[in-house]
């Protein structure tokens, strides 16, 4: 019913004009179409703001309040998403409100995350702004596409930074982009090497990685590590032109010095793969370390970032659109033509 994506894929932020992205890593696309005419009028609610004034002597009758808000959405939040098992059995003597959703609203380290969260985020008008310029790029490239309502919330640190609830809701967990300096990150073993997916500046990304992957799922079982990158490639080539302006180093959450150690040593990087016939290989141990994140690339030098394959993915794929300029991104992304045949046609060659 629902597509998740969790942290290492999840967080956006404010879009860069071109000139200033050029400093900070590079522009999305360099040719952004003008989408001011097109009409979007994004919905957000903001549940962790709800959550957080319920009374807690009363929490039943708050949460019966909630339910006409949030109709559907609040039973998979309490239930699936934290696990409280309420059931919709919105009674104050219910275990799951008095063993589960009081103590999360009461337990003072709880308490001082709802905090964290309102003083960091005492509204969302800027990143709705920027959603909403991204669903405006969708629409464009999507003219059928129906624009979900966006909810906001708090997941208790658990690694919920967007996530997809059928194709009308994307939820997005405001705790886990409060900035890589937030202190109880590490009580919750989130690697350093994620610092750049924990910023306000991610969450564009996470909501429109998980918009891509809830329209274009992929499972990985059974398909080559070239497989993966092609499609991993496409979902930058449909963040790269849906945030137009925002930074490479954003749109693949590198930092600038992995950017350029990337931009620097293309060929190197291709015949890394090739050499080691890793193109080819289906063994999860030896191909998903490349197209996840991860503090480097195995084999590579230590410089190099984890999550490499998104980018040279992206880079055959860029050459697989120039090579084909009549082809729509639509096209693209509904193209399911074999990776070696895509690489040959792509005619990519490393810099």
């Amino acid at each position: 019913m629902f597509h998740v994506l969790q942290r290492s894929t999840a967080i956006v932020g404010i879009a860069l004009i071109c000139s200033i992205s050029l400093l900070l890593g590079g522009c999305g696309s360099d040719k952004a179409p003008d989408v001011s005419g097109i009409k979007v009028e994004l919905k957000t609610q903001n549940l962790e703001q709800d959550l957080a004034v319920l009374d807690t002597n009363h929490i039943g009758a708050g949460l019966v309040q909630l339910q006409g808000k949030y109709p559907d959405f609040l039973n998979f939040y309490l239930d699936t998403l934290m696990g409280f098992k309420i059931m919709g059995n919105y009674n104050d003597t219910t275990a799951g409100i008095r063993l589960g959703l009081r103590l999360f609203l009461t337990n003072k380290d709880y308490r001082g995350l709802f905090d964290t969260v309102s003083k960091y985020y005492p509204n969302t008008k800027d990143v709705d702004a920027e959603l909403q310029k991204g669903f405006q790029y969708t629409k464009y490239y999507y003219p059928d596409y129906t624009v979900p309502k966006v909810i906001y919330l708090v997941s208790g640190l658990n690694n919920w930074g967007a996530f997809t609830f059928g194709r009308e809701v994307v939820g997005v967990g405001l705790d886990m982009f409060l900035g890589p300096q937030y202190p109880f990150y590490r009580s919750v073993s989130l690697p350093d090497y994620l610092n750049t997916h924990l910023r306000r500046a991610y969450i564009p990304v996470a909501v429109f990685s998980t918009v891509y992957q809830n329209q274009h799922p992929f499972l990985a079982e059974e398909h080559t590590l070239l497989d993966m990158m092609i499609q991993k490639g496409k979902e930058q080539y449909f963040l790269h032109h849906v945030l137009p302006h925002t930074a490479d180093t954003t749109l693949y959450g590198y930092t600038q010095a992995q950017l350029e150690w990337c931009n620097n040593s293309e060929p190197m990087i291709f015949n890394f793969f090739a050499s080691a016939n890793l193109f080819y290989a289906k063994e999860f141990e030896r191909t998903l370390r490349y197209v996840n994140d991860g503090p480097n690339s195995t084999g590579m030098p230590a410089q190099s970032p984890g999550n490499i394959g998104t980018w040279l993915g992206y880079q055959i794929v860029n050459s697989y659109m120039k090579q084909h300029p009549d082809m729509t991104m639509q096209q693209l992304l509904a193209t399911n033509t074999d990776a070696q045949k895509f690489l040959e046609d792509s005619k990519y060659k490393p810099r």
